[in-house]
């Protein structure tokens, strides 16, 4: 039952970093300043190369509503649980402005979990609840939910900008995230040989967790891969099977 309940959560945890990532393809005349989110279906899965064999899926969603608020769904689906969650936000300015956050865990073999976000932007104040913990703290200008830093992500990169912090609203507290490009790779991918830079999210110097994303530029920085190294040793590793974003299905590149 531990090790179940630890698996869960890494796994989600890095479907849900993919499927926000998996961003659509701009076309030349768009602009990084200018051009927000767009409607996305994408579908991941992932593998775990140590302790009990976990095989999960993800879908994710983007779409924007008739009074031109966005919202954000994510799901997970496995035999362990299934996790939904959704992030209701504005997009202004080239960022994103979240007004609500859902989250919801339910399973057969872990105890269920909620959690639920308010940003009240008038007031500067993110009330709500944590599973059993109420929320009401101080909401910084630059305040993400753990949806909508990922589209932030996307696009800061389509900026040129190496390295990124994000406040992102947690348990009663907001933390501190920073991500950085450390290199280009080619890999091997769905869509066949490709060039991506390489993204790391910056730890302390002396943890063994390691987390990398491999982004195609040629593709609007679209996620290939995602690997995260747990501090015993446990890989987790998640691949793109599909996506549709604003109405075209991304395919391989075809061969001469």
């Amino acid at each position: 039952m531990m090790l179940v309940s630890k698996v869960l959560p890494n796994l989600k945890c890095l479907l849900l970093i993919a499927s926000a990532l998996a961003a659509a393809p701009a076309t030349a005349a768009d602009s990084a300043e200018t051009r927000g989110p767009v409607s996305l279906q994408a579908t991941y899965r992932a593998t775990l190369e140590k302790g009990i064999p976990v095989n999960g899926s993800a879908t994710r969603s983007v779409e924007q509503l008739e009074d031109g608020s966005w919202v954000s769904t994510f799901k997970v689906e496995s035999f362990i649980a299934d996790i939904t969650e959704t992030s209701r936000f504005l997009w202004r300015d080239g960022r994103a402005w979240p007004s609500t956050y859902r989250y919801a865990l339910e399973g057969l073999m872990i105890p269920d979990r909620h959690r639920a976000m308010n940003f009240n932007w008038a007031d500067n104040r993110v009330t709500g609840r944590y599973e059993s913990t109420d929320i009401d703290i101080a909401l910084p200008p630059t305040a993400l939910d753990p949806l909508s830093y990922q589209l932030q992500m996307r696009q800061d990169l389509k900026r040129g900008q190496t390295e990124m912090h994000y406040q992102i609203v947690g348990k009663n507290r907001v933390e501190e995230d920073t991500y950085a490009v450390v290199g280009e790779e080619t890999i091997d991918s769905q869509l066949g040989s490709i060039e991506t830079v390489k993204v790391e999210k910056v730890r302390e110097p002396e943890s063994k967790r390691k987390t990398y994303m491999w982004l195609a530029p040629e593709y609007d920085h679209l996620l290939i891969r995602l690997l995260q190294i747990e501090s015993d040793g446990t890989r987790y590793e998640i691949h793109l099977e599909s996506a549709t974003v604003d109405g075209q299905q991304v395919t391989p590149p075809t061969t001469p």
